[in-house]
């Protein structure tokens, strides 16, 4: 048999006796292969040295070997000097001015350096425990950032009996290539039992720096434990963070932060009820983790009111916008992560929006929203999103926009004022790409506009019409202006479709109505180069009497050609001057034609009744 179980006696053994004089070898090694959790580990070089190994007899052991391992990798030298002390009945081990040392790779941490020392005793039958003396530091490098713990436990007891501890301190530091945070954990005292056990008031400092963020916090909560259930639970937490930085609002960030966590340990599991308040923002959170390897996140936000732009740096007038700058979801690659978020009122990159709903799901290297959907510009949107965390990643958009107000829209988020209305937007887009600019380069997909009761800012296609009229006399020849923002074309109805490929948004069916005109066109918007190539077709259907004399009901029925080019910041538009006395000429030779046929026929009539 490969069970050891089954080479042993099912009768009750007698208690196995120790008694060993001493322990000595010299490059001695081990390994264990565990082929159910995949784990494999050597222990190679090992130098050992004990005194007198008797049950129950104090006795002295030196240790020195290299380990190495994976799952979880582990590559280090050892070496403990220690009193030990051992009943094997009672599974009663002490240590005592033990000494440490590690160096090498372990915890997810290369370059370690570890040194503990102090007394250890375990009573594992009765689970009690008894920490003097102990002290830990521990010096790492995890990826960029330079990791540097201690541990201060002067007195810690653990027992059926009673809980009983001194003041204990965990300091950390981390230092990073653009910051540096130091956290101190302090608990001052332990009541109780192993049973159920307390802390009166756990404390948490922070301070630190990440960029221009200057970071100080606090954290207290009482505590409560159990060895027989394997839990904490911080039961009344309280929390303050202010967040300071010159680029940002002058009274910096003030988070306050209320609720409970417990952890269990034998489910592996951590959940929390939390209350907060982000300056002007109240905040509900439940939160929760499981496992405690390879975790996944849930969450359940509900916010009353946001708005992000308070956090952000303010733009600068003449500021232009990075299109080379990175896009970077590397950070969420590994997370793993279901939940929802409620806002009331949220403002983020000057858009206003309320009752926001978020579904969010992350997991496999993608992340994803839906739905996605909020009330705005008296109207509302629903939809999806996707990206992968990919270096080049992959992104997809789906929304409806329903009875939305376009104009103040436009305005609050790109801040253009080029199209006004009332009604319908939807698209369904996708790209990919490692900057904003290859990613407006490469997008794809298709979109609708169907707007009542608006505008086309930028040009009044009636007064240029007449306008251009002055010029009939030419033989050719076009009128160019730029947009001006005081002038526009209204119109009751408009209407458009666009298929979208390479960034280039391709139209052909344009329809907008007034009472004046009718508008039809093709063309294209290249959102990759921002620039625009459209031909737009007007047709005078009402006349223009009123709105420039009489001269201009000549112009009803006719079809100029309107063409609009150039960046979007600096549109242009050109009128097909020559086109339009064709036209007109057209108009008028036809008028002939009609007047001549009309006259004939009230000849004949004439005529026939003589």
């Amino acid at each position: 048999s490969t069970n050891i179980d089954d080479l042993l006696s099912k009768e009750e053994s007698a208690q196995i006796k120790f008694d060993i004089t001493g322990v000595k070898i010299k490059r001695g090694s081990l390994n264990f292969d565990d082929r159910m959790g995949k784990r494999k580990l050597t222990i190679a070089e090992l130098d050992l040295e004990s005194g007198r190994m008797k049950d129950n007899t104090h006795t002295d052991i030196a240790l020195d070997f290299k380990v190495t391992g994976d799952n979880p990798r582990i590559v280090a030298q050892v070496a403990v000097k220690s009193g030990f002390l051992f009943v094997l009945l009672d599974k009663h081990y002490v240590l005592d001015d033990l000494k440490l040392k590690l160096n090498g790779e372990a915890l997810g941490l290369s370059q370690l350096e570890l040194n503990a020392k102090g007394d250890i005793d375990a009573q594992l039958n009765s689970q009690a425990f008894a920490l003097k003396g102990l002290k830990l530091d521990l010096k790492g490098n995890r990826a960029a950032d330079k990791i540097d713990l201690s541990l201060n436990a002067p007195k810690l007891i653990l027992t059926d009996a009673k809980a009983e501890s001194s003041k204990l301190t965990l300091e950390i530091k981390i230092q990073q290539a653009n910051g540096k945070l130091a956290a101190t954990l302090t608990l001052p005292d332990l009541t109780g039992n192993a049973k159920q056990f307390n802390v009166s008031q756990l404390s948490l400092d922070l301070d630190g720096k990440q960029g221009d963020n200057s970071i100080k916090g606090k954290l207290t909560s009482p505590l409560t434990g159990s060895l027989d259930t394997q839990t904490l639970s911080l039961t009344k937490l309280a929390a303050n963070l202010d967040v300071a930085n010159p680029k940002l609002r002058k009274d910096g960030i003030k988070l306050a932060l209320a609720g409970d966590v417990r952890a269990d340990f034998a489910k592996q599991q951590v959940a929390a009820s939390l209350n907060s308040k982000l300056d002007d923002s109240a905040i509900q959170a439940t939160l929760g983790m499981k496992p405690f390897a390879n975790p996944h996140f849930n969450f359940d936000i509900s916010i009353d009111q946001l708005d992000v732009d308070r956090y952000l740096p303010p733009k600068a007038k003449d500021e232009k916008s990075q299109p080379g700058s990175p896009i970077d979801l590397s950070g969420l690659k590994s997370l793993n992560a279901s939940g929802s978020v409620r806002i009331g009122q949220l403002k983020v990159a000057n858009l206003k929006s309320s009752n926001v709903r978020l579904d969010f799901k992350a997991g496999a290297g993608r992340v994803e929203a839906n739905p996605l959907s909020a009330n705005l510009y008296q109207g509302s949107m629903k939809g999806a999103f996707s990206a992968t965390t990919t270096a080049s990643p992959k992104i997809a958009l789906q929304q409806n926009l329903t009875g939305i107000s376009v104009g103040p829209l436009l305005k609050d988020l790109a801040d253009k004022d080029l199209l006004d209305g009332h009604g319908n937007v939807s698209f369904n887009i996708n790209t990919q790409g490692a900057t904003a600019s290859a990613m407006k380069k490469a997008l794809s997909g298709s979109a609708a506009v169907n707007l009542q009761d608006g505008a086309i800012k930028g040009i009044n296609i009636a007064s240029t019409l007449r306008s251009a009229q002055a010029k009939l006399g030419m033989q050719g020849g076009s009128q160019t202006q730029a947009a001006s923002a005081t002038e526009k074309t209204d119109f009751s109805e408009l209407k458009a479709s666009f298929s979208i490929n390479n960034g280039v948004a391709h139209n052909e069916d344009l329809s907008a109505k007034s009472p004046l005109l009718r508008l039809a066109g093709n063309g294209d918007i290249n959102i990759g180069a921002g620039v625009m190539d459209y031909l737009t077709k007007a047709t005078v259907v009402g006349s223009l009497e009123g709105q420039g004399g009489k001269e201009s009901a000549q112009l009803k029925g006719i079809t100029v050609p309107v063409r609009v080019t150039g960046p979007f910041d600096a549109l242009k538009y050109k009128v097909d001057v020559g086109a339009l006395a064709a036209e007109s000429a057209k108009a008028k030779h036809d008028g002939k034609k009609t007047e001549v046929k009309e006259k004939v026929q009230e000849q004949m009539q004439e005529k026939l009744k003589g």
